[in-house]
């Protein structure tokens, strides 16, 4: 039996589509936005028109009707182009939306998932917290029932789209409880924008992704309704676990789309760069360089398509996805270290695409779990 891995029509039309608006829309406008540190509102409000928001939803929330799949597509050809810009989408889809549509209640989807589709909304994924990093479980922000209400207090950390002027949710894990064993009870509670008490920080001074939005959230005596709770009470620590398990993928397809955003972009200096009279592209060193970030690029994207099938079809994926996660974000380092030494001096210069890369990749060995935790999680499924 052969594997056939071209895409299906409607996925290649729409990776087209998207390949075309990255060059288009965003390859012109996205350096001046990077280097003053500004969130690119209308690029976003064109993503929201363009249906990128609502891919993987069902039509009757707004969206698309897609899946993962057509997502991952979409973020690997924005990346090619720029990573802020996929992040982005990426938060505003697997972080902020996909919670309320695997959790929440039909009048929460109803409620929030329409605008969330669109792009006319943002919303943000409250995880990680100043003294937690990767132990996620390690949650100190609480939220205690009073009568009709979830008070909350606590902080939350490296929040992406939380402080935009079109974010209007944050979902944030709390501990609402403690089992018999004394361990706590982490649920998850959705906190509208400009909630009395939640306040939000200023923008990070980042190393990349200086076009995408990241903040600090703090919740002083924060009231939400009980009804704000999403899903089970005490279940929030598992539906973080399973939107990470997904967001992986996600990742795994805006690292690919860097990875080969950076072999486009030295195939064209190896083309037009000359040195001692002859392209650079010419000595074998260079090629040899290309060669090897294709393949990894390549390998890259068969990786986090595969992981994105096993979910489509509602196989296990877990350790696909830790696998297309781990290898992907490496590879990427990887690519934008050799592009930027491939463009010499000039890769150092922020006028060049590779040096906005170079910046853009190390988070990706960081962000929605370590290298180390991705190799943790490998280990396990295979038994240790």
């Amino acid at each position: 039996m052969s594997l056939d891995h071209r895409l299906p029509a409607e996925l290649e039309e729409l990776r087209r589509t998207v390949e075309a608006f990255a060059h288009d829309v965003v390859a012109p406008k996205i350096g001046e936005y990077y280097e003053q540190h500004a969130f690119p509102y209308e690029i976003v409000q064109e993503m929201g028109r363009m249906g990128l928001f609502g891919l993987p939803f069902p039509e009757e929330y707004g969206g698309m009707g897609g899946d993962y799949l057509a997502l991952g597509i979409a973020l690997e050809e924005l990346a090619r182009v720029d990573s802020s810009v996929a992040i982005t989408l990426e938060a505003g889809v697997s972080l902020g939306a996909m919670p309320i549509y695997h959790f929440g209640t039909e009048e929460q989807k109803r409620a929030w998932l329409p605008k969330l589709c669109s792009g006319e909304m943002l919303g943000a994924f409250g995880l990680t917290e100043p003294d937690g990093g990767s132990d996620a479980g390690a949650t100190r922000t609480t939220a205690v029932r009073d009568g009709d209400s979830w008070v909350i207090n606590g902080s939350k950390c490296f929040i992406t789209n939380s402080g935009t002027d079109i974010t209007g949710l944050v979902t944030v894990t709390a501990v609402t409880g403690r089992k018999d064993d004394g361990s706590p009870l982490i649920s998850s509670i959705i906190v509208p924008s400009g909630t009395p008490g939640f306040t939000v920080g200023t923008p990070y001074s980042k190393v990349g992704w200086n076009a995408s939005d990241t903040r600090e959230l703090s919740f002083s005596d924060v009231r939400v309704p009980v009804a704000n709770l999403l899903g089970e009470e005490g279940r929030g620590y598992a539906q973080f676990l399973r939107i990470l398990d997904e967001g992986r993928i996600a990742i795994a397809a805006l690292a690919t789309g860097l990875a080969q955003g950076c072999v486009d972009e030295s195939v064209a200096y190896a083309k037009e760069r000359r040195a001692f009279g002859r392209p650079i592209g010419d000595n074998q060193a260079i090629r040899f360089k290309l060669a090897d970030m294709e393949m990894r690029a390549h390998t890259s994207r068969l990786s986090w398509r595969h992981a994105a099938s096993r979910l489509v079809h509602g196989e296990p994926f877990k350790k696909e996805a830790a696998l297309a996660k781990l290898y992907s974000s490496e590879i990427a380092v990887d690519n934008a270290r050799e592009a930027t030494q491939i463009h010499g001096g000039y890769g150092f210069m922020n006028e060049y695409p590779v040096a906005r890369m170079w910046r853009d990749a190390k988070i990706l060995e960081i962000g929605e779990g370590t290298s180390e935790v991705q190799r943790m999680l490998i280990a396990r499924e295979l038994g240790f």
